[in-house]
């Protein structure tokens, strides 16, 4: 090609390798004795490689499956729906599947928070971290339910954190934030934890001299 043409005169082999691969290479090349062996040390080293080998389809396996559900774009009407019934009956969680209580996981929360914070980016770990912190509170809470809470307050934080971050001492509220003070005025009692003590502190009182818009709807 026109492009290497630069190279022409260098031969050379260009290997493209996942992570395993790579690492059975290097662990292949410190096995100095791989064919004149005894039986029992061949069957060794043909497990491993096997081993490997599975675990790079699975890597593959799990990239690919979690790239798929990032990108259902039916996963958040499904949510929605969800809500409705959470609304009005007690949470029983089941198998993820349509029109049931599936139960609350990262990417169900990477979708509800990109539905109410669109264009925000979300960094994977955190997400992870926040949805596990989330779980730890409230084991049995769904994504149904966890949509609710958000769908239901997050007018009234919105307003304080307008609020908050009009004043000197004021700092942005990030959209975990936001979610957090969500998920305290939808279940105080279970999410209390979520808020330091002075960012609690500070939002009731702000809930206190503003009632009416603090009230869920």
């Amino acid at each position: 090609m026109k492009e290497y043409a630069a190279y022409s005169d260098y031969p050379f082999e260009l290997q493209i390798r996942t992570v395993v691969q790579d690492s059975w290479s290097i662990l292949d090349h410190k096995i100095k004795y791989k064919k004149s062996i005894p039986n029992g040390l061949k069957r060794r080293i043909n497990t491993l490689a096997a081993l490997f080998e599975l675990a790079d389809r699975e890597f593959r396996a799990v990239r690919d499956g979690t790239a798929e559900e990032i990108e259902r774009t039916d996963a958040y009407a499904e949510i929605e729906q969800e809500s409705s019934i959470a609304q009005i009956e007690p949470e029983i969680v089941v198998d993820d599947s349509p029109r049931t209580y599936a139960p609350l996981n990262a990417f169900s929360l990477l979708r509800i928070a990109k539905h109410f914070f669109p264009g925000q980016d979300f960094e994977p770990h955190k997400v992870d971290g926040f949805t596990q912190q989330v779980i730890d509170l409230k084991p049995n809470i769904s994504r149904g339910k966890f949509n609710f809470y958000l769908r239901e307050t997050i007018g009234a934080v919105r307003q304080y954190k307008a609020d908050f971050e009009s004043r000197s001492d004021g700092t942005p509220l990030n959209p975990f934030t936001i979610m957090r003070h969500c998920l305290y005025v939808g279940d105080p009692g279970v999410f209390a934890s979520l808020l330091t003590d002075r960012a609690r502190e500070s939002f009731d009182t702000w809930r206190a001299e503003n009632k009416t818009a603090s009230e869920p709807s």
